[in-house]
């Protein structure tokens, strides 16, 4: 019997690329091929071929654009700061239509959208690129539905992702479409993933955030506690008591370090808590919303509908493991 010839994965890199959107999606193809026997051949070109440098100390050894022959399956375009400077080279651009005519799937990691922008291959379509460049890419595309709160969009055969560790979501999903969900899954296992992230997601994260705008960091300590027992009550009496303050001092201080209440904190990490769940588990809504310490169906119902601007079951019907 006559084995099937590999599936030709070539992602595109200029100087000055971001080297974990090139390394993070790059191990996941590669990965598949070791771990789970995919049939994948990777290849990473740039225009000139040859040692390219990138965000890091750590230069990236390249083949031609010119040199790839035959039936692509996959050409994914890296992002990175030098990406603004490569899309000023005609020929970088000839050569990307090119190779993206030969493909079956486009995708992008990052900036790496305005490539592929600039090429005119996303008009008309929905893309998002990292959450700073959004604005960007829709002020200077008008043809481009930018998805800004998105990890990455799939849009027929085209995909783009969010920032850096964004693109390992988006290529373990390709691998998803190509091998199966199983495979996809014992590939995240193996790269120590948190968790396989379904496009359409946030870019960001609730308990992040709550890092982001503490100042000083006082309460790092407190939020991990309430992420880890979100199925007690935590009332303000209970969190003041665990920070050892009272509860007036405690509430009008974490207010002013974090910008929000300790209620709607505590809020937006069960909400956060829930989306795993409905993402990951086939558990009934009402168990879920007690395990996120909603105990209320009506409530986790209002609670998440406030958050996302959609109800718990069509969140599950959208990014649950059936879709």
């Amino acid at each position: 019997m006559t084995s099937k010839p590999a599936k030709l994965i070539v992602f595109v890199v200029f100087p000055g690329v971001k080297l974990l959107d090139l390394t993070g999606p790059l191990q996941v193809f590669s990965d598949a091929v070791l771990f789970q026997k995919a049939g994948y051949e990777v290849k990473v070109v740039s225009r000139t071929g040859g040692m390219i440098a990138s965000d890091t100390p750590m230069p990236v050894t390249t083949m031609p654009l010119g040199d790839v022959t035959g039936r692509i399956d996959t050409l994914i375009i890296a992002g990175g700061g030098g990406v603004f400077e490569a899309v000023k080279d005609t020929r970088f651009l000839d050569e990307i239509r090119l190779l993206a005519g030969r493909s079956r799937r486009i995708g992008s990691i990052c900036t790496g959208a305005f490539a592929l922008a600039h090429a005119g291959l996303l008009s008309g379509r929905r893309a998002v690129t990292h959450w700073k460049s959004c604005d960007l890419l829709r002020d200077s595309f008008a043809d481009i539905d930018v998805e800004e709160d998105a990890i990455f969009v799939r849009d027929g055969d085209i995909w783009t992702s969010a920032g850096v560790t964004a693109g390992i979501d988006m290529s373990l999903a390709m691998v998803a479409d190509d091998i199966g969900r199983a495979a996809a899954l014992a590939l995240a296992r193996n790269l120590v993933c948190y968790m396989v992230r379904p496009g359409g997601q946030s870019q960001f994260s609730t308990s992040l955030q709550y890092q982001l705008e503490s100042a000083s960091g006082r309460f790092e300590a407190l939020n991990a506690w309430i992420a880890d027992n979100l199925e007690s009550p935590l009332t303000v009496e209970d969190l003041a008591e665990k920070a050892m303050m009272s509860p007036r001092n405690f509430a009008r201080l974490y207010r002013a370090e974090t910008g929000i209440t300790p209620a709607k904190a505590v809020e937006g990490m069960r909400v956060e808590a829930a989306c795993r769940l409905l993402e990951e588990s086939d558990l009934p809504l009402a168990i879920i919303a007690s395990r996120c310490g909603f105990h209320d169906d009506e409530r986790f119902r209002r609670a998440f509908t406030r958050a996302l601007n959609i109800a718990p079951g069509e969140y599950r019907q959208r990014f649950g493991r059936a879709a």
